[in-house]
């Protein structure tokens, strides 16, 4: 019974944050221009260049996943701005004097901003059948690249949701969120190797939760053999062990924001 009411609450919070989005989606649209200048501009430049060994694959295929992981992490991490109008507009403290779980109200921010990662996945599939980027199209992939990217999309998205709490105002949100998600990005093996980064960022890389998403949708994307499907379970078990942790901290100081 507690499960079934916890599943209803968490849904319902869910299908609001939806129903905002595709009531004014100008921001989705604005998103989809990113990972469009990425692909478009700086990956067949660096491919011309030629300057990062990308394996087997070109450099192109090699920086698609992590272009769509970038576009994950870019779309939530500003989502906690969001929470911050709503704490404004009053709607936080309505929400937290409801019945509804503390757990169901951050779970079903989470899963809506899920919804943001999948429009882009949508727009990386798109452009990289444009531009004759050769992915691995099989439907079983895909659904689990896009489980994935929900489960990416759920992890930022709540760790904005921390850093709103902690902040509580939409200027220093701003400001946190711009000095966060540079380092985010260059830490990790979205546009590059590790094995080219110097041994002291390679270490750093390994405790960003980014490196992991990329890795995962690198695996599922990249054709060649069958995905290695322990590799990604892996990945996807360090994700999914982040956004627990980040759930518990989460739940736990939403309430504060309203003080």
């Amino acid at each position: 019974m507690v499960l079934s009411s916890f599943n209803l609450q968490t849904a319902a919070v869910a299908d609001v944050e939806l129903r905002k989005m595709l009531r004014d989606p100008t921001e989705l649209v604005s998103r989809a221009v990113q990972p469009v200048l990425w692909l478009a501009v700086f990956g067949q430049v660096m491919e011309q260049v030629r300057g990062i060994h990308s394996g087997p694959v070109s450099y192109l295929v090699f920086i698609t996943p992590g272009i769509l992981a970038q576009s994950v992490l870019f779309s939530a991490i500003f989502y906690g701005i969001a929470v911050i109008w709503e704490r404004d507009l009053g709607v936080v403290h309505k929400l937290l004097v409801s019945p509804a779980y503390r757990s169901a109200l951050v779970l079903g921010k989470a899963l809506a901003a899920g919804f943001r990662g999948l429009v882009q996945a949508g727009v990386i599939y798109l452009l990289a059948a444009l531009m004759h980027v050769q992915l691995r199209h099989d439907p079983f992939v895909i659904g689990v690249v896009l489980c994935t990217v929900v489960l990416g999309s759920a992890v930022f998205s709540t760790f904005s949701l921390i850093i709103a709490c902690i902040v509580k105002t939409r200027e220093r949100f701003m400001g946190v969120g711009q000095v966060l998600t540079m380092p985010l990005f260059f830490a990790s093996s979205a546009i590059y190797p590790l094995d080219l980064m110097p041994p002291w960022l390679r270490a750093i890389a390994r405790f960003n939760p980014l490196t992991y998403l990329v890795d995962a949708l690198r695996v599922l994307m990249v054709p060649g053999d069958a995905p290695a499907l322990a590799a990604w379970g892996l990945d996807a078990l360090v994700l999914a062990g982040v956004f627990a942790v980040l759930l518990a901290v989460a739940v736990r100081l939403y309430p504060s924001l309203v003080r």
